[in-house]
């Protein structure tokens, strides 16, 4: 949603009508802010291509052709950056610098979704002023329509959610302003305008849309009522049958984390692309998410809850240690299998948002056995796969050299 409201805020402003937009529209704070940084961007922009606009960024090899074009300098990307050893960053912030200085819900030890949203649209950590007017506009915003919400309802339950949330997104897209007012005429400098319009509409109904099919697979259709003079995060958790104020600040935690990862991904990519066709909010994130819904992807969350439920199974009521888990590791590799969670096609370190939701788990729920073993197989399971990257290099050398 940002990624392509970001795309098509750098087109040209003529004769002053990116000012003039914001006359007359609501959240007049965040798009005032946009309003007054847009044209700065746009001419950055204009001064980078006219200035470097022949530089020459890298190089691309037959392997990268073929791989995905990994490692290519190939796109920008202004909202995050992902370094490979400190993981990412939102708009030069790292996650604990995230943690420390974006507001945060009354009683509340996590940052809150809004604010995050404003820091990557705008680039400024908001001031509480900031988050209460965006919060409110939200509010108005967040009535899904009748017609969706049966759209969803009609879904059969054995659906993966993450096709139900595709779904459910492309039946917003009856009210896309982008959609409605290019097919008007609409002049390119109102594009950032339309654009922000559904991406704010976006967020303000998926978390309902969410819900709702979280309830219809899991607790039989039965959904508590949207609150909106809840934060995001806490309304999310209600409607999904969850009241105890820690998972609310957890919510609050992972929406936060997962809101951005840089622009090269394939959701965030595909969203961009998409974007790049003019495509309005609503069909660029549904390509998005189904994106996301790859195994190589989003996906990859689910196969590793099942792999460790797995672990559990396996282990029959034992108590998990070092050594049984080691060998059930080494079974699952011997077998022709990975394991899931471990290696990632940037990071090189341990990621970030692992490192801030295991100490979310220290803080309040430390004897949970889930969390029990996942924090041992996080000692052991390096280990192992160190061990097989040597046993594969002695394989491939012992090979080389009976050549």
């Amino acid at each position: 949603m940002i990624r392509s409201l970001g795309r098509v805020a750098l087109q040209r402003d003529h004769g002053g009508l990116l000012t003039g937009a914001v006359r007359g529209l609501s959240t007049g704070g965040l798009k005032q802010v946009l309003a007054s940084k847009i044209p700065k961007m746009q001419a950055d922009v204009k001064q980078i291509r006219e200035k470097h606009g022949q530089k020459v960024l890298g190089s691309c090899t037959v392997a990268q052709a073929y791989g995905g074009m990994r490692s290519v300098k190939c796109m920008t990307y202004e909202t995050s950056l992902l370094d490979p050893m400190e993981g990412i960053r939102f708009r030069g912030y790292t996650i604990p610098e995230c943690q420390e200085m974006l507001p945060r819900a009354k009683g509340g030890s996590e940052p809150l979704p809004e604010s995050l949203t404003w820091l990557l649209l705008t680039g400024d950590i908001p001031t509480e002023a900031d988050i209460a007017g965006l919060r409110k506009d939200l509010a108005k915003r967040s009535k899904v329509p009748d017609s969706v919400t049966k759209i969803i309802n009609g879904l059969p339950k054995t659906m993966h959610p993450m096709s139900q949330l595709a779904i459910g997104t492309l039946a917003l897209q009856e009210d896309s302003v982008m959609a409605a007012e290019y097919a008007k005429g609409t002049p390119k400098t109102m594009y950032w305008n339309h654009y922000l319009e559904d991406t704010l509409n976006i967020i303000a109904r998926l978390p309902e849309v969410a819900a709702r099919i979280y309830c219809n697979i899991y607790r039989d259709g039965k959904m508590n009522p949207s609150d909106p003079s809840l934060d995001m995060g806490a309304n999310y958790a209600m409607m999904m049958g969850y009241d105890n104020p820690d998972f609310h600040d957890l919510m609050r935690l992972y929406l936060v984390i997962h809101s951005d990862h840089e622009g090269g991904n394939v959701s965030a990519h595909t969203v961009k692309l998409v974007g790049s066709a003019l495509s309005d909010p609503y069909l660029s994130l549904a390509a998005g998410l189904n994106g996301l819904a790859g195994p190589l992807h989003g996906l990859a969350n689910q196969e590793v809850l099942k792999w460790i439920k797995g672990i559990k199974a396996q282990l029959d009521g034992a108590e998990p240690t070092k050594d049984n888990l080691t060998k059930l590791c080494w079974d699952q590799l011997n077998s022709g299998k990975v394991i899931p969670g471990y290696g990632h096609a940037v990071l090189r370190k341990t990621d970030p948002r692992y490192t801030c939701q295991r100490e979310f788990a220290l803080k309040n729920l430390p004897d949970d056995e889930m969390f029990k073993l996942v924090s041992l197989l996080f000692e052991v399971v390096p280990a192992v796969l160190n061990e097989q990257g040597k046993v594969c290099l002695e394989a491939k050398e012992a090979r080389e050299s009976q050549r």
